[in-house]
């Protein structure tokens, strides 16, 4: 039988809070969930949860971070899937805005992330994950001549801020399903404004 190292086991535990944490966190939100319910959730003693995590907003980040980065894998394979850079940019746009039907990103994202971790450590978090493969996704568009080159950035960052509010629309609504066509489509014709428009 072969021994784990000290760091195996060290990421081994982190990674099973993490888990735990999600989905606690995801169900219940971040005010009603605690260290101790982690904790016990993860099959490890409160103390290791310390040991890892600074405290239950540290545990926040690090769930929070996991939902970018899975969300940002995931909107980069499906862009991959696309015949073109338009399509994949749109589609990646279509899919940010599905991933908000999950309550548990909803809940850990739109709704609980701004007020855990304020709004500059959420929009620091976006920017190297999500927002990082929306940018990736548009430079492509432009570099195909499908959109305008000019104020790329300016441009990401505004369809990013748009998708992030339709989210919360989809986030407050009492039956987010049914709403999701309308702000999908609307969500188009703004992508569509915003970088084919001169």
């Amino acid at each position: 039988m072969v021994r784990r190292t000290q760091a195996e086991r060290s990421d081994v535990t982190s990674s099973r809070l993490i888990d735990a944490a999600q989905r606690l966190f995801g169900r219940d939100g971040y005010g009603p969930t605690s260290i101790d319910a982690i904790a016990a959730a993860a099959g490890v003693t409160k103390g290791a949860a310390y040991h890892h995590f600074h405290g239950k907003a540290d545990l926040f980040r690090a769930v929070f971070v996991r939902e970018q980065e899975q969300l940002a894998v995931t909107l980069k394979r499906i862009g991959a899937e696309e015949p073109d850079s338009w399509s994949a940019l749109r589609r990646g746009c279509r899919t940010f805005l599905e991933h908000c039907l999950d309550s548990g990103f909803r809940r850990i994202v739109l709704l609980d992330g701004p007020a855990a971790l304020g709004w500059e450590g959420v929009r620091e978090i976006e920017y190297e994950h999500v927002l990082s493969a929306l940018t990736e996704g548009i430079r492509a568009a432009a570099a195909d001549g499908r959109v305008v080159e000019e104020n790329l950035g300016v441009r990401s960052q505004m369809i990013f801020g748009a998708l992030c509010e339709a989210g919360m629309l989809l986030a407050r609504s009492e039956d987010p399903a049914n709403t999701l066509p309308a702000v999908v489509a609307e969500a188009e014709r703004l992508l569509g404004a915003v970088v084919r428009d001169p």
